[in-house]
């Protein structure tokens, strides 16, 4: 393990809250109908879904194996954007906003305070 890997895993899952969170921002109020219609909000929901899958990339292993999450859905997901974006259907990405997002929200929540004393802001 590298020194300064642990500041690294708590700043990559930072970054994981801020995209969540700016998700949330971008959909609130909208409904799936809107959503799956408005290319610029897809456009934005996915690449903050790309920033969740690198940044979960970077956060050591050690650390997400204490936490029982499918974390190789986030990097899959993140895959299929980066390279089969033309087979990503956006009714499937709503449905990961409104039935997943919170669940992996609250366990990155859950790592920063356990792991490193941090809540979120």
């Amino acid at each position: 393990m590298k020194k300064n890997e642990p500041v690294e895993s708590r700043d990559r899952l930072e970054h994981i809250l801020q995209a969540i969170t700016a998700i949330e921002a971008f959909t609130t109020g909208k409904s799936e109908e809107i959503f799956i219609k408005d290319a610029l909000l897809n456009n934005a929901v996915l690449f903050q879904f790309s920033v969740i899958g690198e940044a979960i990339n970077h956060v050591d292993r050690e650390i997400l194996e204490k936490f029982d999450y499918p974390w190789y859905r986030v990097r899959s997901f993140r895959n299929l954007i980066a390279h089969e974006y033309f087979n990503v259907k956006m009714q499937a990405v709503w449905n990961i906003i409104e039935k997943d997002l919170a669940g992996l929200k609250s366990t990155i929540e859950i790592i920063l305070f356990q792991e490193f004393k941090t809540k979120s802001k």
